[in-house]
């Protein structure tokens, strides 16, 4: 069989699949059998296939991916998510837009703590939507700084994510994990930018009401009760690697075992919240691990049958030269964006998209922040956008997934915006991972 063929197969069968809303780890599997059947010798490429799968979960990389997102589920559901909220939210007074505004540092900082994007984005529409409805905020500017804020997660350390495509495109995780800590904060201020415009433009947006004063003595008291202790869990997942101290799987455990310390400081640490919190991350982890299962059998078919040759052979023959070949792989990963989940698309277009980068002597470690930018676009990308269906979870009756698509595509302006830069001034992310060698 051409590799024509062997791609139309196995990538055609598998997207079909998913069209048809079979489940992920399913749809793998069932392509993963066929194709194993067809090109690995018929029943023997079972067994092969058996193997294949147990090596692909039993990988120490793996590790921090149910320990950074027990960290997210233990501050979700202590509570203490909601301190550090209250405690910002003294500092900025009578500002105007100033819940907007917390949106973006709040969930900057709790994207620091937790590292999901799903967790960080319902905790802010559960806490903060109610309060901005009520005083009156319009839509847009509700919705759309808490769905983009929602996706920093994706990009700022520990994301889950990046652990993730750290592992399987064989990029450092430590240093994938710290590069992406500049371009974060760099799109928190373009947020934060962006709403100031939005206020500008239509000023009913956000309006004036008046807002209980709070002393220096009373917020600088509220910092160092319910912030600053937020410091170590920053230290324990983001200094410890950045001082060689710890590697990421080591840095995770520690950031996993200093949110459970806190919580229990602050009385929080109960029989309820640590089973809700262990349940959120066996379902998430279990997810993963299911998909990553498939998926690593599926890039070894694509290069068994030679559809991964044919596809880097066909691509290089346009001479799209090193941007070109960037912005191909970034339409892809917005198309796929609108029908298909974040891990989904990495476990697809990974085996294609590495060896592209190795041809083309692009980073690996910027190639890894600019992917996590794409797919944090793709997040919030209509018609499927997984962090659509979040926001429309938490929202009030009645509002539709156009309002919300329309309220978050400033946003994603500004995170194409980023991108852009990263493509003129690569140091933004290479600049912190260089400091660890």
């Amino acid at each position: 069989m051409t590799w024509v063929g062997a791609t139309a197969l196995l990538l055609g069968g598998l997207l079909t699949l998913m069209f048809l809303a079979m489940p992920v780890a399913i749809a793998f599997l069932v392509i993963n059998v066929a194709g194993v059947l067809l090109f690995m010798g018929g029943l023997n490429g079972i067994d092969q296939l058996i193997a294949n799968s147990t090596d692909s979960i039993t990988s120490f990389a793996l590790v921090p991916v149910p320990l950074f997102t027990i960290m997210g589920e233990l501050l979700f559901h202590t509570g203490l998510a909601v301190k550090l909220f209250d405690a910002l939210d003294m500092c900025f007074g009578r500002i105007k837009g100033r819940l907007s505004y917390l949106t973006v540092a709040g969930g900057t900082l709790f994207a620091t703590l937790s590292g999901s994007s799903m967790a960080n984005t319902a905790m802010l529409g559960s806490t903060l939507m109610p309060d901005m409805l009520r005083r009156g905020y319009k839509p847009h500017l509700i919705m759309g700084p808490i769905i983009a804020t929602g996706g920093v997660a994706m990009i700022i350390p520990p994301s889950s994510l990046a652990v993730l495509l750290g592992s399987l495109a064989r990029i450092d995780v430590g240093a994938l994990l710290v590069a992406g800590l500049i371009p974060g904060l760099v799109l928190m201020a373009m947020f934060v930018a962006m709403i100031r415009l939005q206020i500008a433009i239509d000023p009913d947006a956000a309006p004036t009401y008046a807002v209980e004063r709070h002393s220096l003595g009373q917020i600088l008291r509220a910092l160092a009760i319910n912030v600053a202790p937020m410091s170590l869990v920053v230290f324990c997942v983001i200094g410890l690697i950045l001082l060689g101290w710890a590697t990421p799987t080591e840095s995770a455990a520690f950031g996993a075992l200093s949110v459970a310390i806190l919580a229990a400081a602050y009385g929080k640490l109960t029989r309820e919240a640590l089973t809700k919190a262990m349940m959120g991350t066996l379902r998430v982890s279990g997810m993963m691990l299911l998909i990553i299962i498939g998926s690593t059998t599926f890039s070894q078919l694509l290069a068994f049958s030679g559809a991964s040759a044919g596809l880097i052979s066909f691509t290089t023959g346009f001479d799209l030269g090193h941007y070109g070949i960037l912005a191909a792989m970034l339409v892809v990963l917005l198309v796929l964006g609108m029908f298909m989940d974040q891990l989904s698309i990495m476990m697809l277009t990974l085996p294609v998209f590495m060896p592209l980068i190795a041809l083309y002597g692009i980073d690996p470690i910027w190639f890894g922040v600019t992917m996590l930018l794409a797919l944090e676009m793709s997040l919030a990308t209509p018609p499927f956008g997984l962090l659509l269906f979040v926001m429309a979870g938490v929202a009030p009756k009645g509002t539709t997934l156009g309002q919300i698509a329309r309220s978050v595509l400033p946003y994603l302006g500004c995170t194409l915006v980023l991108i852009l830069l990263l493509a003129v001034f690569p140091g933004l992310a290479t600049w912190l991972p260089g400091l660890m060698d």
